[in-house]
């Protein structure tokens, strides 16, 4: 084996390219030819196209074609996700859906044909609906009257499959879930205290560094479209490319391209459109959206409105909860209310539970996922309630969360036992952290907060090839996308499974044509799944090396052991020999082995969730609102760090994006629905400034099936963030903010007894 590479800390194997500037994006593929495409989008949340004047381009040097929607596939039925509607037809029902494209030899030639198209369409305003309450109320008008279907990008993440509610008529509430047990009005009557709140929180946008990138080929004599592209899952493009365009999946090829920030939003959404184009003119067609058309056309994370109410005995035990959550999807199903109903009643053991939520359809740009989708607003309203409940008993935060947070067998609000969790060891890590334990005050205006919150884990089946080469290096074939660091944990794991040096390992994350099977890198779910069928092919390669070391060195098989890159009688490391020339024993003419090629094909269908608990300490300041997070800890289950240094990477970068979600971030619709936090000059983020040192505890509860123990580690970190900050400010004022973020305009509402925007 090769000692000590799991639980090592060791350099992405995409580091050096990347910071050198060596990393090559979708945008930066030099394809001969290749033509510039702009598109028109809607100033519009509801409107009808009346007129739409190719003429208005004629005589822009440059300029090869405009389409719209009549121009290119329709693929039949109304299509059920922004990705598969590729130009409005006859009404636009977001600003900022995509009406009509521009091509042209130059960018900007493009912009210049964009700019004289977009100002020729004519459009017949239309009342738009962007309230979710008044959308989902019976009788409302429908957003997409003929709409076919449900999208599921956003359960992608965990994959997550829920018992729904019918649906009663034509309505724009498009899924409905329920989790039940109990009787939560016994439960109530039992309640010492019970705590009532709405909480709403905003539609967020994922911020990623590169924007949407796509470059498109077709060879009409093999009848084969090639796709470059940022994505997330190279063969969820596929699938979703070729049902768009009526094309068989095997004529249609995906190279996944290095992807500069993702977070959930680089699944699919210009690469059917740039393929259309590319078999409409027999050109390459490039698409690359501005920052601002990022934020009108992208699928940020969904508003929400979630009521709660929470009862508890004397002793902090507690009794009952129910729920109802409002999920805005935006113009096209998507949003993750199942995944957040079940976390919400989920963490905590409650003998009588009652949680509803629906999804509903606004003139609001399409939703899609952001890490960990739908927990970050779920934890936000039950960890709020849970605290205030705490406080309103007079028990101490962490103690009264760790009389009621569920363990393993458990059952979850679904009905099925909770797999081997680490949550009770996570928030008994964090009371050991000063932050929390002894609690201290440095003086007024500043306060402590405590939060659990907590990822499923994804499941999705995954295969892995591993080929040795005659130099003693290894290739690792996989068809996952490295948006994370996962390619280094993989690494590692083939080492460890093979015995041989992690430098000598190389993974290879290739097309659609040659990639073995994988998920989407989404959910937390790369290192777990593809991990797992790296570790086995590892496993069947190590088995074919030690059988030509056996017959090489004269022994028995299950005296020889591998050990960094040499295969070794066990007890006489004197007797061995290397890998390489063991691999050479397989390659060139006359040789008289097979090849050394690792397979392995896994299918876990055990989750490994994955819980912390966080601990802030904030700074309030009365008459502006301010806050400022000084001092933040950290507790997670991880499973087994692969990497340490890569997962606490992945806690510091989520505490940081949980920050924004928390006081920051948010898009502001007006009540047209149009945007007008349309830019980064309107749209804060977090700065370095804004996000304190802090402290990680990594808590190990090893995975059953994940590989040496491991889960996913990304989804976590940014769970409990908004929640966490909420219950310090409330701990440094005692005013309750409930709705995110937590602006200063709100924290002086919330201080004045009234609620603010």
């Amino acid at each position: 084996m090769a000692s000590g590479v799991i639980g090592r800390s060791i350099r992405r194997v995409d580091g050096e390219e990347k910071v050198t500037g060596r990393a090559k994006f979708a945008d930066d593929l030099g394809v001969r030819g290749a033509l510039y495409g702009r598109i028109v989008l809607s100033p519009y949340a509801h409107a009808r196209i009346r007129r739409i004047s190719k003429d208005a381009v004629r005589g822009v040097a440059g300029v090869v074609g405009v389409f719209v929607a009549g121009d290119l596939p329709s693929g039949g039925a109304a299509p059920s996700s922004r990705a598969g509607s590729l130009l409005a037809r006859g009404e636009v029902r977001y600003a900022g859906e995509p009406v009509a494209v521009v091509v042209a030899e130059t960018e900007a030639a493009a912009q210049d044909g964009l700019e004289r198209l977009a100002a020729s369409v004519e459009y017949e305003p239309l009342d738009a609906l962007v309230d979710p309450e008044a959308a989902a109320a019976p009788g409302a008008p429908l957003v997409q009257p003929d709409l076919s279907g449900k999208s599921a990008e956003a359960l992608l993440h965990a994959a997550l499959r829920t018992e729904e509610e019918d649906a009663q008529g034509p309505s724009n509430v498009t899924s409905r879930v329920r989790f039940s047990r109990g009787d939560v009005g016994r439960g109530f009557a039992e309640a010492a205290t019970v705590v009532s709140r709405r909480f709403r929180t905003s539609v967020v946008h994922q911020s990623y560094i590169e924007p949407h990138a796509t470059v498109a080929e077709y060879d009409p004599y093999a009848r084969r479209l090639t796709v470059w592209t940022a994505t997330q899952g190279v063969f969820y493009a596929r699938e979703s490319i070729a049902a768009t365009l009526g094309l068989p999946e095997t004529s249609v090829r995906v190279v996944p391209m290095t992807v500069g920030g993702g977070f959930g939003a680089k699944i699919v959404l210009l690469e059917p459109l740039a393929g259309a184009l590319a078999m409409a003119l027999r050109r390459p067609v490039r698409l690359t959206l501005t920052r601002m058309d990022e934020f009108r056309t992208g699928t940020p994370a969904p508003q929400s409105i979630l009521d709660v109410k929470l009862g508890a005995r004397r002793d902090g035990t507690l009794t009952a909860l129910q729920a109802r959550l409002l999920f805005d999807a935006g113009a096209f199903p998507g949003a993750p209310v199942s995944i957040a109903a079940l976390l919400l009643a989920g963490a905590y053991r409650l003998d009588h539970l009652d949680v509803r939520g629906q999804e509903v359809l606004t003139h609001k740009a399409p939703v899609g996922a952001y890490r960990a989708p739908g927990a970050p607003q779920a934890t936000f309203a039950i960890e709020s309630v849970v605290d205030e409940l705490a406080r309103a008993l007079g028990h101490d935060p962490i103690e009264f969360r760790l009389r009621n947070v569920v363990q393993t067998g458990d059952p979850m609000p679904n009905g099925e036992p909770w797999p081997k969790i680490g949550l009770r060891d996570a928030v008994e890590a964090l009371r050991k952290d000063p932050l929390v334990r002894p609690r201290r005050r440095a003086h007024g205006g500043e306060g402590v907060g405590v939060a659990i919150g907590g990822w499923l884990g994804g499941l999705e089946p995954a295969s892995a090839c591993i080929r040795m080469n005659t130099d003693g290096s290894v290739h690792v074939l996989v068809g996952s996308v490295d948006i994370s660091g996962t390619s280094t944990a993989l690494s590692q794991i083939a080492s460890q499974a093979l015995g041989i040096p992690v430098e000598q390992v190389r993974i290879v994350s290739a097309d659609t044509d040659g990639a073995p099977a994988a998920g989407m890198a989404g959910g937390s779910k790369i290192t777990y799944t593809v991990g797992a069928a790296v570790q086995a092919a590892g496993a069947d390669a190590r088995r074919q090396l030690i059988r030509l070391a056996a017959s090489r060195l004269e022994a028995a098989e299950p005296d020889v052991e591998i050990v960094d890159g040499r295969a070794q009688v066990r007890g006489a490391p004197s007797r061995g020999v290397a890998i390489a020339d063991l691999v050479k024993m397989t390659s060139g003419f006359g040789a008289a082995h097979p090849p050394v090629f690792g397979v392995a094909s896994q299918a876990i269908t055990h989750r490994a969730p994955a819980f912390g608990a966080h601990a802030a300490r904030v700074r309030v300041d009365a008459e502006s609102g301010r806050v400022r997070v000084t001092e933040y800890a950290v507790a997670q289950d991880v499973g087994r760090a692969i990497n340490p240094a890569a997962v606490r990477a992945q806690i510091h970068g989520g505490v940081a994006q949980g920050i924004g979600w928390a006081l920051l971030e948010r898009m502001d619709y007006d009540d047209a629905g149009t945007l007008s936090t349309g830019s980064f000059a309107d749209y804060a983020l977090p700065r370095a400034t804004d996000v304190p040192m802090m402290r990680d505890r990594l808590v190990e509860v090893a995975a059953e099936h994940g590989p040496y123990g491991a889960k996913g580690v990304g989804e976590p970190p940014v769970v409990p963030v908004a929640a966490t900050i909420g219950n310090a400010i409330a701990d440094a004022t005692g005013a309750r903010v409930d709705r995110l973020p937590m602006t200063p305009a709100a924290v002086v509402a919330a201080l004045r007894g009234s609620t603010g925007t």
